[in-house]
């Protein structure tokens, strides 16, 4: 805990040195730099949105650079990156928001977000306000949009007819492999699984010889890794829609004229629109390519799952972070 207010309150003392050191709107005849540090593939749909989408709407009056695979910032040190002033752009996640200010968990947790669309509706609605703005007061970074990512679902070795499974009660004994951390292994609980951690490497071999019987992933990732070759079904779970925010310096935001500052907010959010509606054709195209490679999908009773899995939440301490009806809130902005 002391290391991470430590960090945090450096962050706070970097962004606010950034904030004062500020001159206003650039003049007109000024190119604003945008650097944006990213970790993943240029090929990565949230690589090709920004380079498709953004990049050409802000080139009039903007900078633009983007660097991926974590070549110009490592993975997990963006966020410092732009509170000292040293960068402009990242993309980022709840989790390593999370780690600044921990009631951002919640949009880390099983069955927060139901799907892309209640993702944009969530970070739209006037809830995400304060959580917006105390990146913007601490870090001085700013939220801009959303990004879809995807959803995991479960994948098991075994067919449907040896186990269906409906409801978490359904999930009893499953030796289910999750990420090792201590949030994986809760939500695989929270499942009803048996979670058992194992390096996304050795996944593979562990379903081929049943040191495993499942994994969750979102379907992109399981053809990647061909999982499908030593598993039988995927039950659509839907148990995390994963999401990144493109976030911009605050600093970087002030210094724009409003009518820039309207085009940069209207670019990220058409970035993250072509990189959801990107994301979601091809899940539904994943689908019958894994039919056809004989596996059997189809959806379980998502509302036992999710009544479930936010119950354990909600008891745990993990929400202990949560302001008070937040929750509550996200799951009316749901279908």
């Amino acid at each position: 805990m002391f290391a991470t207010l430590s960090r945090r309150s450096a962050l706070m003392m970097a962004a606010a040195s950034t904030l004062v050191a500020g001159v206003g709107p650039a003049a007109a005849q000024d190119k604003i730099k945008l650097r944006l540090s990213g970790v993943s593939s240029e090929t990565d749909q949230r690589a090709v949105a920004i380079l498709e989408k953004f990049a050409p709407a802000v080139a009039d009056f903007a900078d633009f650079e983007a660097h991926w695979n974590a070549s110009l910032f490592a993975q997990g040190t963006e966020l410092e990156a732009i509170a000292s002033g040293d960068l402009e752009m990242s993309i980022t996640s709840a989790q390593e928001l999370a780690t600044f200010f921990p009631e951002f968990s919640i949009f880390t947790a099983g069955y927060v977000h139901q799907d892309a669309a209640h993702q944009v509706a969530v970070f739209n609605d006037p809830l995400m306000e304060p959580f917006k703005q105390k990146v913007e007061d601490e870090l001085g970074v700013k939220l801009l949009t959303v990004m879809y990512l995807g959803r995991r679902q479960v994948n098991l070795r075994m067919p449907k007819s040896e186990r269906t499974v409906m409801t978490p009660a359904d999930m009893a004994g499953v030796n289910l492999r999750m990420p090792g951390t201590d949030a994986w292994q809760f939500l695989g609980k929270a499942l009803g699984a048996n979670p058992t951690p194992m390096a996304f490497t050795e996944v593979y071999t562990a379903l081929q010889t049943g040191a495993v019987d499942g994994q969750d992933n979102p379907l992109p990732t399981v053809v990647d890794a061909k999982f499908y070759e030593v598993t039988k079904q995927i039950v659509l779970t839907s148990h995390l829609v994963d999401l990144n925010y493109i976030a911009l310096s605050k600093a970087a935001w002030d210094a724009m004229t409003p009518e820039q500052q309207a085009t940069v907010q209207s670019a990220a959010d058409a970035a993250a629109e072509f990189g959801r509606q990107n994301q979601l054709k091809k899940e539904e195209e994943l689908v019958s390519f894994l039919q056809e490679k004989g596996l059997e999908i189809y959806e379980p009773d998502v509302a036992a799952f999710r009544s479930a899995v936010q119950s354990a939440y909600v008891t745990s301490d993990f929400a202990k972070d949560w302001p008070e009806g937040v929750l509550e809130k996200i799951n009316a902005l749901g279908s």
